[in-house]
């Protein structure tokens, strides 16, 4: 039997970019403001990744920048960095490592597929702490999802088989939609009760059951 692979997007679906994010912006801009400010960094976020390629540290500090604009606040010098430098301690959703390290035992190869940057996603793979076999970053392909550069590596690096690979991602614009339109088999980790648009193949909350929903998933494709 081929190998069996599972693809995860990191942030919103492994790591708690969330959490992390709106920390960082209530110790920068004031708790009050915190909630509002996260909600416009997701929407500055793809527009800054559009376009010429940004590392993702820049496009934090450039994210971060804009906020400041918006809120009519300077950020203190030496600040500028403050949300790429407080990445590698956003905390890890509690029942990641136990999930990842099922499907391991299972059988289960695992890569991440991650809008970041090398040292950045290896600090929160550092917080995982569990194997991960692959990991393409936007820095490896020059593009950020939902271009599809992360998953053409990640095929070259691999060689897996498309019915034996399900990729697992919070993300609808970012992962989803991209998965759906190269024919894969996708897990949707729909954290936040949101719609689905586009459908995925599978949807859970979380990751507690994702062993079994992997392997449900392959044994219908093979």
């Amino acid at each position: 039997m081929a190998d069996r692979w599972a693809t995860f997007d990191c942030y919103g679906t492994l790591v708690d970019w969330n959490a992390g994010i709106t920390r960082e912006l209530a110790r920068l801009f004031g708790p009050e403001r915190a909630p509002r400010l996260l909600a416009r960094y997701h929407e500055i976020e793809p527009e800054l990744e559009a376009g010429t390629h940004r590392t993702y540290r820049e496009v934090l500090t450039g994210a971060l920048a804009r906020l400041a604009v918006d809120e009519g606040a300077s950020i203190s010098p030496g600040e500028e960095g403050a949300l790429a430098s407080s990445l590698p301690s956003w905390p890890v959703f509690p029942e990641v490592p136990r999930a990842l390290s099922e499907a391991r035992r299972r059988g289960w190869r695992l890569a991440i597929l991650s809008n970041s940057d090398r040292d950045l996603i290896a600090a929160s793979e550092e917080q995982i702490g569990v194997p991960i076999d692959i990991t393409v970053v936007a820095e490896d392909v020059g593009s950020y999802k939902p271009a599809h550069g992360h998953w053409d590596r990640f095929y070259a690096e691999s060689g897996a088989a498309k019915e034996a690979h399900v990729h697992v991602a919070a993300s609808l614009f970012h992962d989803i939609a991209p998965a759906r339109s190269l024919g894969l088999s996708c897990i949707w980790i729909n954290r936040l009760h949101e719609r689905a648009d586009p459908e995925p193949t599978r949807e859970l909350t979380d990751l507690a059951r994702l062993p079994d929903v992997l392997d449900q998933l392959v044994k219908e494709a093979l």
